[in-house]
């Protein structure tokens, strides 16, 4: 193979990755924005979970404040009676046992007003952290609100872009010769994006693994299309194109297949 038609073949096959580039980026958006959206809605789930059961505890803790409330002040009623019914107490005996009486009820009230004190601390703590859930909570919603208003679109866009580099794609594949083509689509279906890329410093940029020392003097010749001997990705050297940016690779799904041999210029 001429040194020009094996530059105008590796050429070609970087058009076509560029093409393949584009399309691997459109499908992983496709895959990606509904998975965005899942997660969207398992967040805003867990924070209305959160939100519901921050409600329910306020709920429970109301009412133990109104009973408190309640209990307190039947008791203060109380306490004033008896002091009241104090002041006729006719003989000792009987005004000892009203104060006896009388301290059991203050201690037992004294006892609710510490209680109440404690539940109001929790009910503060309680209405704080609700006050950050129902942020929480509107933030994600509209930012999930708009998801879901967008998503469609967003799809339909990346279907219509895919559609046009997939015609794109034949258009540039007929320009390839069809041995060349092929190799590039047998190595496609088995490995992982992308299938060419370049070697730098003798280290291939697909695998990150040194090229052997004559295979890499080989491919510096530019006389034959080469593979990677470890991961098997075609590979060009990037002297041959200084100006090219080549992609990085992706780890390859399983073990590298056999594949086909050099070939040779049509």
């Amino acid at each position: 193979m001429s040194d020009a038609v094996y530059l105008d073949q590796i050429q070609q096959l970087v058009e076509l990755q560029k093409v393949d580039d584009e399309i691997f980026a459109v499908r992983q958006e496709l895959e990606a924005a509904p998975r965005q959206l899942e997660d969207l809605e398992r967040r805003f789930a867990a924070v209305e979970a959160r939100r519901a059961r921050v409600l329910d505890k306020l709920s429970h803790l109301q009412e133990q404040k109104k009973r408190l409330s309640l209990e307190i002040d039947d008791d203060s009623a109380r306490i004033k009676k008896s002091k009241n019914k104090l002041m006729q107490v006719e003989n000792t005996r009987e005004y000892h046992a009203m104060m006896r009486e009388m301290d059991s009820m203050e201690k037992i009230n004294r006892t609710r007003e510490e209680e109440k004190l404690t539940l109001l601390e929790e009910l503060q703590l309680q209405e704080s952290t609700l006050a950050e859930c129902e942020q929480e909570h509107g933030a994600l919603k509209a930012e999930l609100d708009a998801a879901r208003a967008g998503l469609d679109a967003r799809l339909a866009q990346a279907r219509e872009q895919l559609d046009g580099l997939n015609r794109k794609r034949v258009t540039v594949s007929k320009a390839i010769p069809r041995p060349v083509f092929m190799r590039y689509e047998f190595i496609r279906k088995r490995l992982e994006h992308p299938v060419i890329v370049a070697v730098r410093e003798g280290v291939c940029s697909g695998c990150n693994i040194a090229v052997p020392p004559q295979a890499f003097i080989d491919l510096q010749r530019g006389q034959q299309i080469q593979s990677c001997p470890n991961c098997q990705r075609l590979i060009f050297w990037c002297e041959h194109f200084a100006g090219e940016q080549p992609a990085a690779a992706a780890p390859a799904k399983a073990a590298p297949a056999e594949i086909p041999g050099e070939v040779p210029a049509p």
